[in-house]
């Protein structure tokens, strides 16, 4: 009923002062003219008053519907087909309200499509610059062998073997470009298994070992983990993180620094890992992007340690894809933590 009122405030008040006008200028000639009696007079008001309110109140709207219908056809932040075609209330405030409504949304998809588009043209950049590296480095060292130092063994053996090295690192940040795809597209199985997180975090660590050895960097748990943890998940997919992770505090630890995993009970029925190391860190505006596909905190740097500079971005979507979730706290200058959710199997979880 309120809003009955309110939106045919105009029409009501309107029509009662057109009918008062009205009956007292005819009425009054009448009564002094004809003498007549009161009752006709009044039939006259009531009926001058309902036609007066139809009246108003139907060009009212359909001028406030041209009007506001011409708005949304001119101005380009609306759309014209959103406006339902039921009558428009004659309350200027509700119109007011839902054309602002509409104006917001759509200045909020506009920047959201332009944020898109900031980043598209970022990834085609980093996409262009991380290709645009090794193949140039094999086409020279091809360019050079064909310009006669094939003939030396030497010389093209070596070359060769650069050039593979750049071939090798293509194929890298393709696999790596093709599995992201799949992951962001749902297309890549999980083979979900239980198995122990220790052994695949210890795999991880002799994969790695002889890399931290050259920056002198310690591999190492938090304390010994005799008995299994068990856990439910995709075992490559998850030594796939692990070893991610371990790569990335190698790349960016300080030498003769440590990296620690530790695993600990979350809740009843998770478990978190925790890769740590006492390396650099990294600074609060990076952190916010560090997830994102060829973002590297440090551009000429993490270049000459080698990845694709996806590592990160794919260890999220691994995660994501097994429904848990990653996080990263970090110190600049003191060292970084990343750490993430797993599903503990049926067995119990039993750390020493």
């Amino acid at each position: 009923m309120p809003d009955f009122k309110r939106s045919y405030k105009f029409a009501v008040k309107t029509s009662f002062f057109i009918t008062i006008f009205l009956t007292l200028l005819v009425g009054v000639f009448l009564f002094i003219q004809y003498d007549l009696e009161w009752l006709p007079i009044l039939s006259f008001a009531v009926t001058s008053y309902l036609f007066s309110f139809f009246i108003i109140q139907y060009r009212v709207e359909h001028f406030i519907y041209k009007r506001v219908k011409k708005i949304y056809d001119n101005v380009t932040l609306l759309d014209a087909t959103t406006l339902r075609p039921s009558p428009i209330t004659t309350d200027m405030a509700t119109l007011t309200r839902e054309v602002e409504k509409f104006a917001a949304d759509k200045k909020l998809e506009i920047e959201t499509l332009q944020i898109r588009e900031t980043y598209r043209k970022e990834f085609m950049g980093n996409v262009s610059h991380e290709l645009k590296t090794p193949l140039f480095t094999v086409q020279g060292y091809i360019l050079t062998l064909l310009d006669g130092a094939l003939k030396d063994k030497a010389v093209r053996k070596k070359y060769l073997q650069r050039a593979n090295k750049g071939v090798e690192r293509l194929i890298y940040i393709v696999k790596d470009l093709d599995m992201i795809t799949k992951l962001e597209a749902g297309d890549l199985h999980l083979n979900m298994e239980n198995f122990n997180i220790v052994e695949v975090v210890q795999s991880s660590f002799d994969l790695l070992e002889m890399k931290a050895a050259k920056r002198n960097i310690t591999l190492t748990f938090d304390m010994d983990y005799e008995a299994p943890i068990l856990v439910y998940g995709d075992k490559e997919r998850i030594q796939q993180v692990i070893t991610n992770l371990v790569v990335n505090s190698i790349k960016y630890g300080k030498k003769g620094g440590t990296t620690e995993v530790n695993i600990e009970n979350l809740i009843k029925n998770k478990i978190i890992v925790r890769v740590t190391d006492n390396g650099e860190g990294i600074q609060k505006a990076h952190i916010p992007r560090l997830f994102e596909r060829f973002y590297r905190v440090d551009k000429s740097g993490s270049r000459k340690e080698g990845g694709s500079g996806l590592g990160l971005s794919i260890v999220k979507h691994i995660i994501e894809a097994h429904n848990e979730k990653i996080y990263v706290e970090s110190v600049f200058g003191v060292g970084s933590e990343f750490s993430f959710t797993l599903e503990k199997s049926k067995n119990t979880f039993k750390p020493s």
